[in-house]
């Protein structure tokens, strides 16, 4: 993916390594390209405008029911080809459904990626989606327990003002920094082999 450089992908291994070096918790990254393709919407907002069409053109027009109907499918073709490129796309979906869609694959991707299955229940995944804009923490109830509110919110805030501005390494870094901190705190490293999962950034296109 090019929005992370290869040197940027190193850092955030030898980030992800050196936090679990403090801790016998576990910490998965992952930047995915979108968690949703949205390919619905073009055609759901083509169809509620063709939908509207008719109803002028049948009160303050005298145009045949056959050419209303041809205008109809016209305005739906013109409609769907000018909103499915994946800017417009995405700009159609409102933001409560983007984030819920970004949510949603981030709570798959905690159970793909085994983290439910860590001892102790204190796997934390940091989970990035770019088309998406929008960044989520899913913490274990092991740490969640005992992490105070609004924490896991303060760390999204930060690193998702990083990848606005460009900085998407500083961003991943100082995440899984603060998120090793929490960690260390509460389960300092024990006799397990703390490497049960990946330390690297995990990237889905």
């Amino acid at each position: 993916m090019a929005f992370i450089s290869d040197k940027d992908r190193a850092r955030i291994g030898q980030a992800i390594a050196a936090a679990e070096s403090k801790t016998s918790g576990e910490i998965v990254a992952i930047l995915s390209g979108e968690s949703a393709s949205y390919l619905h919407v073009p055609f759901l907002w083509a169809a509620l405008i063709a939908l509207i069409v008719p109803w002028p053109l049948v009160y303050f027009t005298w145009l045949a029911v056959q050419w209303i109907y041809v205008l109809q499918l016209a305005v739906f073709a013109l409609i769907v080809m000018l909103a499915m490129p994946r800017r417009v796309r995405y700009a159609l979906v409102p933001k409560s459904v983007k984030r819920e869609r970004v949510h949603r694959r981030a709570v798959e991707q905690f159970l793909v990626q085994n983290l439910h299955t860590t001892s102790g229940r204190t796997g934390v995944l940091i989970y990035v989606s770019v088309a998406e804009r929008t960044a989520e923490i899913i913490a274990d109830t092991g740490i969640d327990a005992k992490v105070d509110k609004g924490t896991w919110q303060a760390i999204i805030d930060d690193l998702t003002s990083n990848i606005g501005a460009g900085k998407v390494g500083d961003g991943f870094v100082h995440a899984i920094d603060r998120i090793g901190d929490l960690l260390a705190k509460h389960f300092p490293p024990g006799s397990r082999d703390p490497n049960e999962l990946p330390n690297h950034l995990i990237v889905i296109d």
